[in-house]
């Protein structure tokens, strides 16, 4: 279970079309990053890496401001989303959910060249093999919407990320699992 708003949680599997496309999250972190319509509407590669696979779910445009989330549960759930499957070169997988919402016309990737919105009725699997860099911009929404951040078990939340803080491009947000050899942290992503 992933927490939306205070005391409205939502299955993990249902936000990634499937409790099996879900496994590899399962007790792991996250991290959800609210766009307001104010912002910056591109979201960039955590990380040095590819691209793997990119699941699109067709669902309603809610809005995803602070009142929606408290009172319409399962609300990332019900929206438009697509699951963007990424592995760093280090090996660690990385989902990055970007979730639309009311005013979105649609959700651009820059590794696939279509349009996912809710008129789009090709597969909703889409097979990918690009790669990333480090803040290289992957893609954008056409309005403002959340990107919600999962890493599996062994990754951490960095100081100082937490409910209602504010968090820039580049700055870092989740540290990488320790090595288990030297037992040092390899370094963080953002």
């Amino acid at each position: 279970m992933v927490l939306q708003a205070k005391g409205l949680p939502y299955a993990i599997g249902e936000l990634f079309g499937s409790d099996a496309a879900a496994t590899a999250w399962r007790n792991g972190c996250y991290a959800t990053l609210r766009l307001t319509a104010t912002m910056y509407h591109r979201f960039h590669a955590p990380g040095d890496g590819r691209i793997e696979h990119v699941t699109y779910l067709s669902g309603d445009t809610w809005n995803v401001n602070p009142p929606a989330l408290a009172r319409i549960e399962r609300l990332y759930c019900r929206n438009e989303r697509a699951v963007i499957r990424t592995r760093l070169a280090s090996g660690h997988p990385i989902a990055l959910v970007a979730v639309a919402a009311v005013l979105v016309a649609s959700i651009r990737l820059h590794a696939l060249d279509i349009r996912l919105h809710l008129k789009y009725r090709g597969p909703n699997e889409l097979p990918c093999n690009a790669a990333m860099e480090k803040g290289q911009e992957l893609g954008w929404f056409e309005h403002g919407s959340t990107i919600i951040v999962f890493a599996p078990p062994g990754f951490s939340l960095v100081d100082g990320i937490g409910p209602g803080v504010r968090i820039r491009m580049g700055q870092a947000l989740m540290r990488l699992p320790r090595d288990r050899l030297t037992g040092s942290s390899t370094s963080s992503f953002a």
